[in-house]
């Protein structure tokens, strides 16, 4: 990925290095949710309930810029760019989300986070939070290497902000209340395959853009067969439960980023709707 040229975002909050007071309750939160994650499963599930008490983090920034933020901040500008291109067409405004860097834990709107959730996005503060040390494990664990399999990952991130500005996550949030916990886990499928399907729709752009390099789209689907609900199952725990699937399997996650990445046409994202296979 030719990124170096490319405008950087303004919008990266860089948390490294700070401390997060964890309020009552904080720990049995990041246990809970890390044991979710490494199941397959949606720790938004246990970071989108209230947290007791008050929480404080300490911000620090080092003043020197390093790659990797300048990276992150790169692709999270290339994101604005597409999306706010993408909605003035489409008579509406994009609001840019922030990206937080953060390292071992870190307090959101949507309470306490650590590291072992992996990224996630935060509707209530309208922020997508990121470990850096996510990537060497999506490259070194999960065999998913390469600097577009990062893209990938913030562009997904960036499509449930997408998804948060179109209304859809307060749609399918409203569903799911009323739902099983097996309807409501296939809602959340649908919502990450949209979401990939939205990062599909990014790098569409970002290559006529001419940003792209050779092998970047393999990366990306690379990445998004590692984070496969199956595959994350079967290696956790030796066999997959599809009722319990909370973000697709492997082959959903890279054909729907794959049509966001061939079409360009968000029009056709509508993953609620569509027979899955």
């Amino acid at each position: 990925m030719k990124w170096r040229n490319s405008r950087q975002s303004e919008n990266v909050e860089d948390r490294r290095g700070g401390g997060a007071v964890l309020p009552l309750g904080g720990i049995g939160t990041l246990v809970l949710a890390a044991a979710i994650y490494f199941l397959g499963g949606d720790p938004s599930v246990v970071l989108n309930q209230p947290t007791s008490g008050t929480s404080t983090t300490r911000t620090q920034n080092s003043g020197k810029p390093d790659e990797a933020k300048q990276f992150v901040s790169a692709v999270l500008g290339d994101t604005e760019d597409v999306w706010t291109d993408i909605f003035k067409r489409n008579g509406r405004r994009y609001k840019k989300p922030t990206l937080v860097l953060f390292s071992n834990k870190v307090s959101s709107a949507c309470g306490i986070a650590g590291s072992a959730t992996g990224p996630f996005y935060c509707p209530r503060d309208e922020k997508l939070y990121i470990d850096l040390s996510f990537f060497r494990e999506l490259k070194n664990q999960l065999g998913a290497p390469g600097d577009f399999a990062q893209a990938y990952v913030i562009a997904h991130e960036v499509g449930h902000h997408v998804q948060n500005q179109m209304g859809t996550m307060e749609q399918v949030d409203s569903l799911q209340e009323r739902a099983g916990e097996k309807n409501a886990n296939a809602l959340s499928v649908r919502l990450e395959l949209q979401a990939d399907f939205y990062a599909g729709v990014w790098a569409h752009y970002a290559e006529k853009r001419n940003i792209l390099e050779a092998g970047d789209v393999e990366e990306a689907l690379g990445a998004a067969s590692a984070v496969g609900d199956d595959r994350l199952q079967n290696d956790a725990q030796g066999y997959v439960v599809p009722d319990s699937f909370t973000h697709g399997t492997s082959k959903q996650r890279m054909q729907w980023f794959e049509l966001g990445y061939k079409t360009g046409d968000v029009t056709k994202g509508n993953t609620f709707k569509a027979r899955l296979q």
